[in-house]
C-alpha cells in the first residue's frame, strides 16, 4: 500500500481521514474503535455555547438573580468537566491525535475553556463559529471579524494548533481565510453544515431536514479548497462534508486539503467505511504511480487551472446550449 502520511495543523497523520465532531467521537470507546478502524485523528464531540445557554435559561426565574448565577455556572462547568475527562481518557486510550472542539458565537470566557482543554491533553483546538446573520441592521464584515477577534483571545490562550472550521455563509471565504492565517490560524476546515429546518404540513411543526450529508455538497468545498490553496497556500485545509467515499478523498487532496473530515459516511456504512475509502485512495495512488500525497495535493486547484479558471464559473451556459430536448 502507498504511504499515506500527511500533516494537518502541524500534527503528523498516517492517513488524511479524520472523524468529524459527532456523536462518533463522544466517548473514549467509540474512538477506540475508530482508531483501530483507520481513522487517523478524531475532533471530540462540540461543546456547544448555544445550547448550554438554551439549558441554563430554561432554568432561570426559579429562584433568586443568584441562584440563576450559580445555575447557569454549574451548567457551564459540568459540560466542559465532561469534555476535558473526554480529552483525557481518550488519550490515555488511543495514540492518535485528539483535536478538542468548541462551537462559539461569543468572544467571551468560552475562549478561555481552550487553556483547561489544552492542559488536558488535547493536540490541538477546532474552533467552530456557525451563526447566521440576519439582522437588517448588521453590519458588512462584522461578522469575518468577529472570527478575527475570536481566534486571537483563543491564540493567546494556548500554544497546540488552532483550527477554524467555517461555514460557507460568506460572501468572500478567501478573504477571511487570508486574514484567519495572518493572525495566527493553522488551519481551515470547509465547511460546517448549518442545521437544516424543514415544516411538516400535516402537524403544522417544525422540524429536521437533511441531518446527514449529501455526496452533492462535496462540489462547493472543492470550489473553495481549490481556489483558497491556490490564493493562501500557506495554511493547511480540509475538507468536511460531502466526502463519503475515497473518491472524494482523492477529489478532495487534488483540490488541495491536506485531509478530509468524515461522519456521515461511518453512519451510514459502518467503521469499516473507513479502510475502505484508503484501500481505494491507495490503489488510486498506485494506478497513477504517486508515492506520497504530495505529489498530487492541489494539482488540480485553482493555480493549476491557470487562465480558464473552472472554479470561479457561476453559469450553466455551456451545459444548457448543448443541451438537447
Amino acid at each position: 500500500m502507498a504511504p499515506l502520511k500527511t500533516t494537518f495543523a502541524g500534527l503528523e497523520l498516517k492517513s488524511p481521514i479524520i472523524i468529524s465532531s459527532s456523536g462518533l467521537t463522544d466517548s473514549p470507546e467509540k474512538i477506540k474503535r475508530l482508531e483501530e478502524a483507520g481513522a487517523a485523528a478524531v475532533v471530540l464531540k462540540s461543546v456547544f455555547e448555544e445550547q448550554i445557554n438554551a439549558q441554563a435559561g430554561s432554568m432561570n426565574g426559579y429562584g433568586s438573580p443568584e441562584a440563576d448565577d450559580y445555575l447557569n455556572a454549574y451548567l457551564r462547568s459540568h459540560t466542559l468537566n465532561k469534555h476535558i475527562e473526554l480529552i483525557e481518557e481518550t488519550k490515555k486510550q488511543c495514540s492518535i491525535p485528539v483535536i478538542a472542539s468548541i462551537n462559539c458565537y461569543n468572544n467571551n470566557e468560552w475562549t478561555d475553556f481552550a487553556k483547561l482543554m489544552e492542559k488536558a491533553g488535547a493536540d490541538a483546538l477546532e474552533v467552530n463559529i456557525l451563526a447566521l446573520q440576519t439582522d437588517k441592521n448588521y453590519i458588512p464584515g462584522s461578522f469575518e471579524q468577529h472570527h478575527l477577534n475570536i481566534l486571537r483571545h483563543v491564540k493567546n490562550e494556548v500554544k497546540i494548533p488552532v483550527i477554524m472550521k467555517l461555514g460557507n455563509n460568506f460572501t468572500n471565504p478567501v478573504t477571511l481565510i487570508d486574514q484567519l492565517y495572518a493572525n495566527g490560524a493553522d488551519a481551515a476546515v470547509l465547511f460546517n453544515r448549518f442545521y437544516q429546518p424543514d415544516f411538516d404540513i400535516e402537524h403544522l411543526t417544525f422540524c429536521n431536514a437533511h441531518v446527514m450529508s449529501s455526496e452533492y455538497e462535496l462540489a462547493d468545498r472543492l470550489r473553495w479548497t481549490a481556489i483558497a490553496s491556490a490564493t493562501v497556500p500557506q495554511l493547511d485545509y480540509a475538507v468536511s462534508g460531502g466526502v463519503h467515499d475515497g473518491k472524494g478523498v482523492i477529489k478532495a487532496i487534488l483540490a488541495g486539503a491536506c485531509a478530509v473530515e468524515i461522519c456521515t459516511a461511518v453512519y451510514l456504512q459502518g467503521e469499516k467505511v473507513i479502510q475502505v475509502m484508503l484501500d481505494e485512495l491507495a490503489q488510486w495512488m498506485k494506478s497513477k504511480s504517486f508515492d506520497k500525497l504530495a505529489q498530487f495535493k492541489g494539482k488540480m486547484n485553482a493555480q493549476a487551472a491557470g487562465t480558464i479558471n473552472p472554479f470561479e464559473r457561476t453559469q450553466f451556459m455551456k451545459y444548457y446550449s448543448n443541451h438537447e430536448e
